[in-house]
């Protein structure tokens, strides 16, 4: 999963490098600190993609989390999910847009197996233009079927979920 996450982000550099007109680059953040169980989390969500129209565009966010409970567990996850966008309202300043896609993880705690798990659904989100070139971008909820995936460790399903897990809140550049 390694060699994966460095052949991916060796591919983000090349097409930042060679940028043109369409590209974007974005992704989020997240620290939680549990005070009452010791529990650290993080984890760090870059993506890239491509414009196809104004309505239309491709792919791909990366993810690495890691959940910690000291000094027993720690785990660390690393998440690849392609995306299409469809753009489906857009004025000056907002854009309303849903990411379809499926993404593939892989999760580790210490001294324990891996889980491999997948996700497939729809991220309604909605993005804010503060300039040219930047966006405020936020997901909001889940529908489809996860396995396993990362983000939600519980086992598998499928539905709608709106709960605060399943907020992403980031900043997008446009080249």
């Amino acid at each position: 999963m390694r060699k994966l996450f460095l052949l991916v982000v060796i591919v983000m550099a090349t097409i930042t490098a060679s940028a043109q007109e369409g590209i974007y680059l974005g992704g989020g953040i997240s620290l939680w600190r549990n005070n009452d169980v010791d529990k650290t989390s993080f984890s760090i969500t870059p993506d890239v993609g491509y414009n196809l129209s104004e309505k239309w565009a491709v792919g791909v966010e990366l993810a690495y989390a890691h959940n910690g409970v000291e000094p027993k567990i720690n785990g660390n996850a690393f998440a690849l999910a392609p995306y299409a966008r469809y753009s489906f309202y857009e004025n000056k300043i907002v854009r309303l847009f849903l990411d379809m896609g499926f993404g593939f993880s892989t999760y580790k705690e210490k001294h324990a197996e891996s889980v491999n798990g997948f996700e497939i659904g729809v991220k309604p989100g909605l993005a804010v233009k503060l300039n040219d070139n930047f966006s405020f971008i936020t997901k909001v909820g889940f529908a489809g079927y996860r396995d396993d995936y990362y983000r939600n460790m519980n086992g598998n399903g499928f539905g709608v979920a709106l709960d605060g897990e399943n907020i992403s809140i980031g900043i997008e550049y446009e080249f």
